[in-house]
């Protein structure tokens, strides 16, 4: 039986080394046989149900290629049609959907909520993003990471993110980089916020003792021989979308844009880029969204945390990244859903 059989996928934190580098190889070979048409149907009468809180593109998607390449059945449900958590329970729902299904996706508000259904499930629960965390999208950085590098393994590597370092990708980056090593610098004007918040309280708390996670707002010292530069939307999901909010963001980070500047200052003619979206790169597409004295104030018509000649360069792994989800998703569900060898049966 493997290591992953029936086992939830909440966290980072749940996992060792070994167990996310093996995560990663299996991801690898499955991709490698999706590639070559040689990949096995291994999920034939699983029955997933995908759970979408929240709304999304990428990780909908990706579950769903995951689940019909694998030939699982596959129900969607969002939070509009369906009683999960206002008529009825968390509890009362796992409970009921566990006797229907075999594996089961959730992508919502709070942490806590799919702790809840991991609690009384009977059947694995998968995080596809929370407030708090997004483990699934950095594992698939982490395949890319790995996809990308030639002479170093993924605990060798300095990854530099930098912008809204308040947010589910960051707070999953310092999992990650406690759980393998790798060097984290996180660059921003900010500070860690606590957010009275149990699950970034036990992060927070934990990295001061972490010699490879550094904080800092200076951008030369985060960037500099750096092997990856990542970024995000400077306004998650869980805040609330207004104009003065944006304001707010855009005058505190748009010194911290990524752009020509700051890959130059990594001194790193290798360096790629890295970004989870969606992404405001497009002027077109951004330009409604915000008033136009601050755009025009802060020069951002490239690009608002990112610039668009930086996101469409030979040195962006940004769609490598979105694809890489599909067979992240697919390692998480057969290794946990199956008690054979994984590495036997593909």
């Amino acid at each position: 039986m493997n290591q992953f059989y029936n086992k939830h996928f909440l966290k980072l934190s749940d996992f060792s080394k070994k167990d996310l580098y093996e995560l990663i190889t299996i991801s690898r070979k499955l991709k490698y046989n999706k590639k070559n048409f040689k990949e096995k149907k291994l999920l034939i009468d699983k029955n997933i149900i995908l759970i979408f809180e929240k709304n999304s593109t990428r990780t909908r998607c990706a579950f769903e290629i995951a689940c019909f390449d694998q030939g699982a059945n596959i129900t969607f449900l969002n939070i509009k049609d369906s009683h999960i958590g206002y008529k009825e329970s968390l509890k009362d729902s796992i409970r009921i959907l566990s006797k229907m299904y075999h594996g089961l996706e959730y992508r919502g508000q709070n942490q806590k909520n799919i702790e809840t259904l991991a609690k009384y499930s009977t059947i694995p629960i998968w995080n596809g993003l929370t407030n708090e965390l997004h483990p699934i999208q950095i594992l698939s950085d982490l395949l890319t990471i790995k996809e990308n590098l030639k002479n170093k393994n993924i605990d060798q590597i300095k990854l530099s993110y930098i912008g809204d370092i308040n947010n589910n990708i960051s707070y999953s980056l310092m999992e990650a980089s406690m759980i393998i090593g790798f060097t984290l610098y996180l660059i921003s004007p900010q500070k860690l916020e606590f957010k009275n918040n149990f699950y970034i309280k036990n992060i927070i708390k934990k990295i001061k003792y972490c010699n490879n996670i550094h904080i800092t707002d200076n951008i030369n010292i985060g960037v500099k021989n750096t092997d990856f530069i990542y970024t995000d939307i400077w306004l998650s999901m869980s805040e609330k979308n207004s104009l003065t909010l944006w304001d707010n963001k855009i005058k505190l980070l748009y010194n911290y844009q990524v752009n020509k500047s700051i890959i130059e200052k990594s001194e790193n003619d290798n360096v790629k880029i890295m970004h989870c979206l969606p992404s405001l790169h497009l002027y077109n597409h951004y330009r409604k969204l915000f008033n136009k004295n601050i755009i025009s104030k802060y020069n951002l018509y490239n690009g608002i945390e990112i610039t668009n000649d930086v996101f469409e360069s030979d040195k962006s792994i940004i769609f490598q990244q979105a694809e890489n989800k599909i067979h992240i998703i697919k390692a998480i569900m057969i290794t946990s859903l199956l008690k054979e060898n994984i590495n036997i049966l593909i």
